[in-house]
Parts: C-alpha cells; sequence; structure tokens
C-alpha cells in the first residue's frame, strides 16, 4: 500500500489556521468549535458531531464532575442530560450558557454537600459509625435513586473518610474539623473557576469521550506534561491515573522506588498523602493534578501512603517510599542464566528480561537496542539452548527500539504498520539480515505488557519465531497519539490519529497480542487493560503484510508448529492444575469475581498497623517477589528447546 505523510502536518496546519487572539488570553467560546472539530477531522475513527458523540461527551463531563457519584442523584442526572440535549450545536452558534448554568448547578450541589458535611460531622451526637459499609466502586453502586439515598450514601462516605484521618493518627475532633474544611475548601475552589476553566473541561470531556487517550491539555496541565517528560527519572516511580475520584497505581515503573519496595501493585487506590512526618491529606476527589503535586518531590524526601487494594477482602495499608531517580540499572536489560533437566540432560536456558523500550536522544548514551544487543551475543557466546525474553513489566517505550530488537531474533522484513483512518500506513521494517540469537525463543507478556512491547510480541508471534507465554492476552494499547501545541498558549490537542498493525494485518489495538500457553493471573479476573476502558477504540484488521524473508531458508530454527504449541499447552496445563501457587491464585481471582468490592469501616480501622518502611532505609528487609509465572515460563521452554530439537 502507498505511504503518505499522516495527520500530524495537516492538525498543524489546522491549528495555525485559528481565529487570531491577543497573546495570553483565556480559551474562549468562541475557540471550541474549531478545537472540536481539529479532532473529528484528525481523530483515528473519523468522527462526526452527531447525537451519539455529543451523548457520550456529556456523560463523560457529568462523570468528571461528579466522580464519586455523592453529589447528584439519578433523577437529576437524567434532568441534566435533557437540558444539555443539543448543546453541541449550541457551542457552535457561540452559546456556551449551558455550559455555564451546568457549572453554576454543579456549584449549588458542592454548596449543599460542604453544609451537610459540617453539620454532620460537628453535631454533638457524632461519632464514627464502624458498622457503615461502602460500595467503593462508584460504577457498581451508581447514583443514588433520591435525595434521601444521596444523603445515606454521604453519611457513609463521610464514615469512610474520618476513618482515613482517625487510622492515620488524627484525633477524632481534629479529623472532623479537617474534613469539613476540606469539603469547604472543594466548595470555594468551584466557586471560583472561571469560565475558561469550564470550557476546557468540556472540551477535555469531549476528547475523552471520542477515545481514552485524547485530551484537552491546558496551558496548566501542558506545563505538567512537559515536566513530568522531563523529570520522569525522578520520584516514587509509579503512572497515575484517575478513575471514579480515585488516583489509581497504573504502572509500576521499573528501577524506581516503588518497583525496588516491592509493596505497590497496578491497581491500587492511593486515598491519603502525607509529607514525611506531617499529617495525611486525602485525595479521594482531589483532581489528579493536586494528588500528583502531593506525591512529588525532591529525590530523597520522604512520602507517606495510605493504600487500599481490593482482592477477595478489602485491605488498607499505609507505606513509606523515599523519593528516588529511576536506577536505570534496574531499570536497564538484563540477562541471568538458569538450569533445568529435561531427559536426563541439563538445559542451560537464558532469561532477558526488558523492563521498558528505553533510550536516549544522544545516540552515545545508554540505549535499549544496545543493551540487548549485547546480552543476546552473550546469551549464544555461551551457547544457550534456549531464551526466555520477559516483557511481562514491559509498559512500552521507543517504537523504531521495538522494532529493532524485533529483527535480532529474525532475518529481516516488515515488524508493524502505522495506519490513519484514509487506509494510508507506513511499515516499519527490519533490514539487517543478521540474527543475534537464532534457538528456541520463549515471550513472558502479561495484561501490563504494552505499546511496543506487543509490538514486539505480535511480531514474533506472527513469524511463529517464538512462543507467546502469560496472561490470556497483553493490554491492548494499540494506538498512536499526536501531541500538537496550540497557538495563543492555549495548551495542546493530544488526538487518537493512528493505529499499530501486526505483520499478520491484526491490530494491537484492545486485544492486544494472545498467548500460546495461558498461566493463571491475578490481573486475569479483572478488566485490566484497554478494552476495559470507556470508548476505547474497538479491533481493526488490515491487509497482512508478512515478509517471506522473515523465516529464511538458512535460518537454523523452523517456524513453531500448531501441533507444538498445542503439545506446550496441554502440558504446561498439567503442571499448573498440580501447582498449589497457581490454585491460589485462582481462589483469589474467584472470591474477588464473586463479591463486589465492599467495605466496613470497622475492618478499615482494624488494619491501621504500622507504616511499612522503605526497603532502602537501614534495618529494612527486602521482600522477595514471588513470580511463578517465569518458573513455570522457563518450564514450557524447555519442553519448547526438547520438542524442537
Amino acid at each position: 500500500m502507498h505511504c503518505r505523510p499522516l495527520r500530524p502536518l495537516a492538525l498543524a496546519a489546522l491549528l495555525l489556521a485559528l481565529a487570531p487572539r491577543p497573546a495570553g488570553a483565556e480559551l474562549a467560546c468562541a475557540t471550541i468549535p474549531e478545537l472540536m472539530q481539529a479532532f473529528v477531522r484528525n481523530h483515528v475513527q473519523k468522527a462526526t458531531l452527531d447525537a451519539e458523540l455529543e451523548t457520550r461527551t456529556v456523560d463523560t463531563y457529568l462523570r468528571r464532575l461528579d466522580p464519586s457519584r455523592t453529589l447528584l442523584t439519578a433523577p437529576e442526572v437524567e434532568a441534566i442530560k435533557g437540558s444539555m440535549r443539543g448543546v453541541f450545536g449550541k457551542v457552535r452558534s457561540g452559546d456556551c450558557q449551558p455550559l455555564l448554568e451546568l457549572h453554576k448547578n454543579l456549584v449549588r450541589q458542592h454548596e449543599r454537600a460542604a453544609k451537610f458535611v459540617r453539620d454532620f460531622v460537628s453535631a454533638e451526637s457524632y461519632a464514627l459509625d464502624e458498622k457503615a459499609t461502602l460500595v467503593l466502586d462508584p460504577e457498581e453502586r451508581g447514583n443514588p435513586a433520591s435525595a434521601e439515598a444521596r444523603d445515606a450514601l454521604l453519611r457513609s462516605w463521610v464514615h469512610f473518610q474520618m476513618a482515613t484521618y482517625v487510622a492515620n493518627g488524627t484525633a477524632l475532633p481534629d479529623a472532623r474539623r479537617k474534613l469539613a474544611e476540606r469539603y469547604e475548601r472543594r466548595f470555594r475552589r468551584l466557586l471560583e473557576t472561571k469560565p475558561a476553566e469550564t470550557y476546557g473541561d468540556f472540551l477535555d470531556s469531549f476528547a475523552g469521550s471520542l477515545d481514552p487517550h485524547s485530551s484537552y491539555l491546558s496551558a496548566e496541565v501542558l506545563e505538567d506534561f512537559r515536566i513530568g517528560m522531563s523529570l520522569s527519572l525522578e520520584g516514587i516511580g509509579v503512572a497515575l491515573s484517575e478513575q471514579d475520584g480515585y488516583a489509581i497505581a497504573e504502572r509500576i515503573i521499573p528501577g524506581g522506588a516503588a518497583d525496588r519496595q516491592k509493596v505497590l501493585r497496578p491497581k491500587d487506590k492511593i486515598i491519603a498523602v502525607a509529607e514525611d512526618d506531617g499529617p495525611f491529606v486525602d485525595i479521594i476527589d482531589m483532581p489528579l493534578r493536586e494528588a500528583v503535586a502531593l506525591i512529588r518531590g525532591k529525590a530523597g524526601s520522604r512520602v507517606n501512603l495510605t493504600v487500599l487494594r481490593e482482592g477477595d477482602s478489602t485491605e488498607r495499608f499505609n507505606i513509606a517510599i523515599v523519593r528516588d531517580k529511576i536506577d536505570l540499572e534496574e531499570q536497564a536489560a538484563s540477562l541471568r542464566f538458569e538450569e533445568r533437566e529435561s531427559a536426563g540432560r541439563k538445559l542451560k536456558l537464558a532469561v532477558l528480561e526488558l523492563p521498558s523500550f528505553y533510550g536516549d536522544a544522544d545516540p552515545i548514551q545508554r540505549q535499549s537496542t544496545k543493551d540487548v544487543e549485547k546480552l543476546l551475543r552473550q546469551a549464544s557466546a555461551e551457547g544457550a539452548d534456549g531464551l526466555l525474553l520477559d516483557l511481562s513489566r514491559n509498559g512500552g517505550g521507543l517504537l523504531q527500539h521495538a522494532v529493532q530488537i524485533s529483527g535480532f531474533f529474525l532475518r529481516s522484513g516488515a515488524i508493524v504498520a502505522i495506519e490513519n483512518s484514509d487506509g494510508y500506513r507506513q511499515i516499519q521494517r527490519d533490514t539487517d539480515r543478521s540474527v543475534l540469537y537464532s534457538g528456541p525463543v520463549v515471550v513472558l507478556t502479561s495484561r501490563v505488557s504494552a505499546s511496543a512491547s506487543e509490538i514486539l510480541a505480535g511480531a514474533l508471534k506472527d513469524y511463529r519465531r517464538a512462543v507467546i507465554v502469560g496472561d490470556d492476552h497483553t493490554f491492548g494499547k494499540g494506538t498512536v497519539q499526536t501531541v500538537s501545541p496550540l497557538p495563543h498558549a492555549d495548551g495542546a490537542l493530544k488526538i487518537t490519529t493512528q493505529l499499530f498493525f501486526r505483520p499478520g494485518g491484526l491490530s494491537t489495538q484492545h486485544d492486544g497480542v494472545s498467548s500460546d500457553v495461558v498461566i493463571p493471573s491475578l490481573l486475569a479476573g479483572e478488566e485490566y487493560g484497554e478494552k476495559a476502558q470507556r470508548y476505547s477504540v474497538p479491533p481493526h484488521q488490515t491487509t497482512a503484510f508478512l515478509s517471506d524473508t522473515a523465516n529464511g531458508s538458512d535460518s537454523r530454527w523452523k517456524p513453531v508448529e500448531d501441533a507444538t504449541l498445542a503439545e506446550l499447552a496441554r502440558r504446561s496445563a498439567k503442571r499448573v492444575d498440580a501447582n498449589p501457587e497457581f490454585a491460589e491464585i485462582r481462589k483469589k481471582v474467584a472470591e474477588r469475581d464473586a463479591h463486589p468490592p465492599e467495605v466496613q469501616v470497622a475492618e478499615f480501622m482494624a488494619e491501621r498497623g504500622e507504616i511499612v518502611p522503605d526497603p532502602d532505609e537501614p534495618g529494612a528487609e527486602k521482600p522477595d517477589e514471588p513470580r511463578p509465572e517465569v518458573d513455570e515460563a522457563l518450564l514450557v521452554l524447555t519442553d519448547l528447546v526438547t520438542l524442537t530439537r
């Protein structure tokens, strides 16, 4: 297919053509229609400003305005949706009054909530109700059916928040005052919101209704984005997102402080933050930007976090993390050797762990391609009978590095295609016919494996060069975003403009890369991955572009056959069924799925305990991280070596 320049150039031209305004002027109502058009014209799905997109936008907007579902009742939500019908047309004609009226409505709701909480906790009869229960997930409980139900929910919510303060050592009278002040501050902050902020929130909700990764970045958020990029190797080493009022740990960055401590896990909720020995601040319902500002800090300083973890029961615990720069040695690719026995013969197996596709703009600095090349040459030189490539913690990185590393295992050929909504695609190829490792390969993946790691796993799977082992599928992040700064210091548009495709023609979007041999995982029971996100782009398919040069006739390997994959899966299933560690994982997944996450204040209070120390502090033990999936992947590799010898 003919390759042509993709969207970014057209997008830049469109943005430069925006109506001129004075430098430093705030986002205006008249600018919104032009920016909405920029989104839909350049989006990978070629969206149109129709009634369905309007409904999605209003729904997204309301969810963000009331993330904990404690402000609006279900009838009030329906009434607002009715009043917002036709809002696209009004905004296009320069009438943003519906947005301003909705903002006023929310201000009144926050004022009511602030008064309710103040009266409730300041009453002489107030006592912390340890029998109060709360369904933590707002999606599970939804908006209250009536004003009475809303008041009952807010009382339970207050007891839960008070328990956070008290469990972290705040005396009840001080906790009552702090919580009342917090609700009052939230109301005052909303009261002082400028129209430009309201327009920006609506525009960002509009972008979020297109897909989870498109967004409007205000000038302030864009600056945070730039700071985050430049300081990405400093902090606690956790990628955070906001979901239903909670700060969620999406990914633990390899080599960071949290990764070295090995306590935080993906999907943990951070509900309170304290600076060193200072008081804890409740961050539930706090804007993510403000929560991140509390967690972020200079390397060497300590931050305390209160964490909620949902499983067969809800755990609450505190951890102390010393902020630090990511240890590049721990983040970098590493190689070790393991011995396994098969048919009376000892096998030497290489384990190459690649936490990310890292690299520096300066080519003489550390690059994942150079590190992996060196380690593969070592594995070959030392006579490894097979190689396990561990991508189970790899959240992505530089696309070109994934392409080049894929080529280390193949002769040459197409690795990935990047395609826009018009069907024009660019194919990234491995042009170097040299192969750095030609023995049997197993790739270990998980639902954490995303983006560039899915490109590598997908290419090796489609060319039948490797056996994929791990979760049922990888994360499923197969979209490409373009970030274009706006003129007049209005921020930037981040738009999903393209899709990744595997050589076999499938996109990695949504479905990710499926495993040939599936093993139990704690992530398998929950909807963790791209397809679980609201309005995610559905999977696509294109014409296959497999290259017949990938597995050359002079190669030392043969493509893995279906019969071999079936036998590997059969042997693995037999071992897994007899393994008590995997039995425990399956039990936890089943219990979690059977019971909606609900917490009782009494249980929450009972788990206050001591703060878990940072493992780098003197006297602290470093907990070992059990990884039965690695052991099983090595056994699959052992079987692969035996079957293909």
